[in-house]
């Protein structure tokens, strides 16, 4: 009773201890520690039975341990944990089950040197510890993953100790197994034994094709070699290698088509975004041609898409801070998670190094949802990013090169005529200028990056400056400097046709007033005088004070 006890008391330490740091540590997959609690439990099941003298109750929990093992590490061995790739390991643990088939049959048999200890259970302990090596070594310098092999290493032990020698030191290594596993899920390194990360597809090789053959091949060739030369003797132990070698195959092959799925719905979503991209005559096309593709990339919507061709247009925890060579990044939360959620940003810059001065501004698609649903579909995401930067570019390009030949169209006609034009853009840099313009200031040509405010006075430069951050069309008055200190002052009248494909600034006429008469009667009459140029402020001053 006392040690029924004590089995019930390690069993209860142990899957009290994974279910605490499985909700302490929130992985991002809670099922391979749940199932892992589970074996546990069983395991403990088994073990009460055995204390109970029940041998053939404590198997029979014992084989279902191994069970919930098995899935528990083909949960962790999915196409989201450090294991990045689990076909190698299912085809050497196929052929491994396979060889210590043959082993046991051949060169055990009836002279097992382990008593009465079931076959089963060897075969579980030495996949299970082929599984936890693998795990180890992929993730390397991890404690989880090396208290897991610990454990395995603890129940293999225990086998051996107790088919020997049976007696309480022999039961050691169970007692390993209870204490390491739940370590392992307390200490905080489990989370990455299961964090998401994208599975890779493995080119079929001949070689490992065979090996897989032969080690399915192989429990029904000796259950036939065994009927043959006499009667079943270790019928039980085929079946039951014959079960794990064909489970492991079956879970291949479903890998297999699994990621031969997924490829060819990336491929076809990534096409059918391709060809809607290249049809694109401007950015709402592109938003929501990347919008389509992304519903079809991913198997779950994000929560939020943010596709801005401009980094001024993002949020400002998303604005791009790394190196412009980076395809992608995750965006550290700028507010803790809430609990039970895993949510993730996952930023795709929109840049293209040899195409950068069509779009010196960037932009990044911004996508938030589940991070393993953003991680499965990270890649294809890059490239989706890259298409629509590519898309984007050629807009650009196409506005530029139809905004130039819309300003040599304006330059050839307007070359001799008085009038004074010129086309602004955005950020106030005097994009064309005519002829007019640079015979009154006295300027043979202007600098580069001119502006507007450049060419008036100091005291009205602030004015237009801010006249043309407005939205709409309007008219300013202001006194241009010329080249020999005197002003000029002039009428200018813009209009604001930056959503023009073709224009894409101000186009602002000029008119020259200075000379007509005296700035106070022809200035048309204004409600508030700041709006017009301080030095006319000055003179009408002078004009009323004269007399």
């Amino acid at each position: 009773m006392l040690h029924a006890l004590e089995w019930i008391l390690f069993g209860a330490a142990s899957v009290g201890a994974i279910v605490l740091g499985t909700s302490r540590h929130r992985p991002a997959r809670v099922g391979p520690w749940l199932l892992l609690a589970a074996s546990v439990t069983c395991m403990t099941v088994g073990d009460v039975f055995f204390a109970f003298d029940l041998p053939d109750a404590a198997t029979a929990w014992y084989l279902t341990m191994y069970v919930f093992v098995s899935l528990a590490l083909i949960q962790l061995t999915r196409g989201g944990a450090l294991l990045l790739n689990r076909a190698r390991l299912i085809d050497l643990l196929a052929f491994s089950c396979s060889t210590l088939l043959v082993v046991w049959v051949v060169a055990v048999g009836d002279d097992n040197p382990f008593g009465d200890f079931p076959a089963a259970d060897m075969l579980g302990c030495m996949l299970l510890l082929g599984v936890a090596i693998r795990l180890a070594v992929a993730s390397w310098f991890n404690w989880s993953s090396i208290l897991l092999l610990t454990g395995a290493v603890g129940v293999l032990g225990g086998d051996i100790a107790y088919g020997l020698v049976p007696g309480h030191w022999a039961e050691i290594g169970y007692m390993i197994l209870y204490l390491s596993w739940g370590a392992a899920a307390l200490h905080p390194s489990m989370v990455e034994l299961s964090s998401p990360m994208p599975a890779r597809a493995t080119p079929w090789k001949s070689s490992w094709a065979a090996l897989l053959g032969i080690s399915v091949a192989t429990p029904p060739i000796l259950l036939l070699i065994e009927a043959v030369t006499g009667p079943v003797t270790d019928g039980v132990v085929i079946g039951v290698g014959g079960a794990i070698t064909l489970v492991l195959t079956i879970t291949r092959l479903s890998d297999s088509v699994q990621l031969s799925s997924q490829s060819l719905t990336r491929e076809r979503a990534l096409r059918e975004a391709s060809a809607a991209l290249v049809a694109a005559a401007d950015e709402a096309a592109v938003d929501d041609a990347v919008r389509a593709a992304v519903t079809q990339l991913l198997p779950q919507s994000p929560v939020e898409l943010v596709f801005a061709a401009d980094d001024r247009k993002l949020p400002l925890p998303a604005t791009p801070t790394t190196p412009a060579g980076s395809r992608s990044w995750w965006l550290n939360p700028t507010r803790p998670r809430d609990p039970g959620t895993d949510d993730a940003t996952l930023v795709c810059p929109l840049w293209l190094e040899p195409l950068a001065v069509a779009r010196p501004n960037g932009g990044a698609l911004v996508l938030t949802g589940r991070r393993d649903v953003l991680t499965a579909g990270r890649d294809a995401l890059e490239v989706l990013a890259g298409q629509a930067a590519l898309a984007l570019d050629r807009i650009s390009l196409v506005d530029a090169v139809g905004r130039r030949d819309s300003d040599l169209y304006l330059r050839a006609v307007i070359r001799n005529t008085a009038d004074i034009m010129l086309v602004i853009d955005d950020d106030q840099v005097i994009r064309y200028a005519s002829p007019a313009l640079r015979k009154l200031i006295g300027e043979e040509d202007l600098p580069p990056f001119t502006t507007l405010a450049d060419l008036v006075h100091p005291d009205d430069s602030s004015q237009v400056r801010h006249k043309l951050r407005e939205n709409g069309d309007g008219v300013v008055y202001c006194a241009l400097q010329r080249a020999d200190q005197t002003q000029v002052l002039v009428e200018a009248t813009y209009r604001d046709l930056r959503e023009d494909r073709l224009v894409r600034g101000f186009v602002v006429t000029m008119k020259d007033v200075t000379h007509a008469h005296d700035p106070v009667e022809r200035l048309p009459h204004l409600d508030h005088v700041d709006e017009l140029p301080a030095w006319v402020n000055r003179r009408s001053a002078q004009h009323k004070f004269r007399y």
